[in-house]
């Protein structure tokens, strides 16, 4: 048998856990000639939502990760490279007869891959416009190209005045669509809801929620190998549907149960082995904490409102959620709390 449940990486075909909604969302909103801003946080599945909502919309998509882009031109770079993974080159040579700044261009007769880079110190915004008007041209009525820049946030870190470089050209493009995904919402509300930003209402805004209880619960009950209610209920728990901690928790209980035989108190043990697994990893992680963020951890473990406890000012408290928010240990839905339940029983059991 193989194992159903799946993370880590792009799930797609029977391993995609619902989102119908969402989904038509997207491709609603594809369909137009507007652009699309989805946010949430880390591990929520939006790139999984996305390939899926593109493989059914049957169009050309580009995608690149802003955390990866060094430069203005390293971003240049990466769009054209993988314009050419699905684009012929023909097709991109044509358009390429008015570059202003023209690439250096290779082919890896192994990988069959194209390299391309740029000469030093260009006119960066003569190359983004260079580059993002051939994504538009290469783009057809009938086969219009999506451009996915992904963890959209870091704009602001990669270059000064890229953002207005961007939707200077941007704004100006027809017969594309761009979708900008963040995990980052208080900066992702600063682009793209401040008046004063470059980005501001450049698209519709959507914000991506946790996988509804019943649907999850439902989701589960028709994978596990054995159908036992409290499993399902047990699991979700524990993760308080988080999609990626779901799937990587039932994963662990269905080779307990399948390839173990474990019938009792199935999914504590496979918590208390993912806990174990990362046990270094947790160490590390905790010694790394001011003594402000670990005092806030402790307090939402144990289920505790940090901020009316009294033991520190609210200033203090209300900055360590701002800042462990930011770097992705704490999420925000109603309330604040732990993102990994792994980490979450590890504290629980060394720290608490």
């Amino acid at each position: 048998m193989k194992n159903p449940f799946k993370y880590g990486t792009i799930v797609e075909d029977e391993f995609f856990t619902d989102r119908q909604i969402e989904l038509q969302q997207i491709m609603q909103a594809m369909d137009s000639e507007n652009h699309l801003i989805l946010i949430s946080p880390r591990r929520f599945g939006k790139s999984s939502l996305i390939t899926k909502a593109v493989k059914l919309l049957k169009r050309p998509c580009i995608i690149v990760n802003l955390q990866q882009v060094v430069s203005a031109q390293d971003l240049a770079t990466k769009l054209m490279k993988e314009a050419f993974k699905i684009y012929k080159w023909e097709r991109i040579k044509h358009h390429m007869r008015h570059f202003r700044i023209v690439p250096t261009i290779s082919t890896n007769p192994i990988t069959d891959g194209v390299d391309l880079s740029f000469q030093p110190r260009v006119d960066t915004r003569i190359l983004l416009e260079d580059v993002l008007l051939l994504l538009e041209h290469v783009s057809t009525p009938e086969h219009r190209l999506i451009v996915v820049l992904d963890e959209f946030q870091e704009i602001a870190t990669i270059e000064k005045g890229l953002d207005r470089q961007l939707r200077a050209i941007m704004q100006a493009q027809q017969g594309l669509n761009y979708i900008f995904l963040g995990s980052q919402e208080s900066m992702m509300m600063e682009i793209f809801e401040q008046k004063k930003s470059p980005f501001y209402n450049f698209g519709k805004l959507m914000r991506l929620a946790k996988i509804p209880y019943a649907d999850f619960y439902d989701y589960l009950m028709s994978r596990m190998p054995r159908k036992d209610d409290n499993i399902a209920k047990d699991i979700l728990t524990i993760t308080d549907c988080h999609p990626y901690y779901t799937q990587q928790l039932a994963s662990q209980v269905w080779e307990l149960i399948t390839y173990e035989q474990l019938s009792d108190n199935v999914v504590d043990e496979a918590l208390d082995r993912l806990t174990q697994v990362h046990d270094l990893d947790f160490e590390r992680l905790w010694q790394g904490f001011n003594r402000t963020d670990k005092y806030v951890m402790q307090a939402l473990c144990k289920g505790e409102n940090p901020q009316g406890t009294g033991s520190l000012p609210t200033s203090t408290v209300f900055s360590s959620l701002k800042r462990l928010t930011k770097t992705g240990y704490v999420i925000r839905a109603n309330t604040y709390s732990i993102e990994d339940p792994f980490f979450k029983r590890w504290i629980l059991q060394k720290q608490v």
